[in-house]
């Protein structure tokens, strides 16, 4: 009898924060992961402990996804692919110019498309895979401050249920895609946040760990849902805001005033100095 191919996963965004965080705990699950990062050097390291197995990835390059696609589906069963590199950008949406909206775009949004469009075209002809998109409590309400960003993730969420849609009308039952929504991570990417006001909305509810997260994304791997938030209140809470959107704008100083106040929790946690 041929034994089974081994189930193998692939990570954007891998070098550090939840990126690195989801492939530790796949590769602890017992999968052969892939870590993909624009840094050559930084994703080295985080893959060392976890077999080595490394590529440096430009979500934004199409050819480079279909490549890091056919490099995963030579060692194994291609089962999983976590969409999870993404960039924040912070304050008025005026404020930002062209190239940095573009920029975030890019990444967050039709990178992932990207990344997704290649796994699917693996997935579709096996029969079988899954597809994981990291999207943020910000894809399913506007993030006060964090406008392009909050715009970027609710296009993915967008693109990731009409895909899922398209996939079951086209009669393929075992090709899942799914959207994680977590509250804010205590990650690199809010590091530098805690004296941002543009940051607020990331401090207004449960400060998540990198690897509370991997743990979900690991559990959302064999048991795939359309979109699971987390923590679970927060999802229903930020669904309701987006139900209600005059009351959602009206409530924008107890938003700022939540806000602040996770900061100024999170910095006594972390005793990192106030640089206001």
């Amino acid at each position: 009898m041929t034994p089974p191919a081994r189930r193998v996963a692939v990570v954007t965004g891998a070098a550090g924060g939840l990126g690195r965080a989801i492939a530790t705990a796949l590769h602890a699950d017992g999968w052969s992961v892939l870590l993909t990062d624009l840094d050559a050097a930084a994703v080295a390291i985080a893959a060392a402990p976890l077999g080595g197995w490394s590529a440096v990835l430009d979500v934004r390059d199409e050819d480079a996804c279909a490549d890091i696609v056919a490099t995963a589906a030579s060692r194994g069963d291609l089962a999983l692919w976590v969409n999870n590199a993404g960039i924040l950008i912070t304050g008025p949406s005026w404020e930002h110019d062209g190239p940095t909206r573009r920029r975030v775009l890019d990444v967050n949004a039709l990178g992932a498309m990207n990344g997704t469009l290649a796994a699917l075209a693996v997935m579709r002809r096996q029969g079988h895979g899954h597809v994981l998109n990291v999207v943020s409590l910000a894809g399913l309400v506007a993030a006060p401050g964090e406008t392009v960003y909050a715009a970027s993730k609710h296009a993915l969420l967008a693109f990731s249920l009409g895909t899922l849609s398209d996939l079951r009308m086209a009669g393929y039952r075992r090709v899942h895609v799914s959207c994680l929504c977590p509250d804010g991570i205590w990650t690199p990417m809010l590091h530098d946040r805690l004296d941002d006001p543009g940051a607020l909305a990331s401090f207004t509810g449960s400060m998540l760990t990198a690897q509370r997260v991997a743990a979900r994304a690991v559990r959302l791997a064999h048991r795939p849902r359309p979109v699971v938030s987390l923590p679970r209140w927060r999802g229903a809470q930020v669904r309701l805001l987006d139900a209600l959107p005059g009351l959602a704008v009206a409530l924008t100083p107890l938003v700022q005033a939540a806000g602040r106040a996770g900061q100024r929790r999170q910095r006594r946690r972390t005793g990192a100095p106030d640089r206001r």
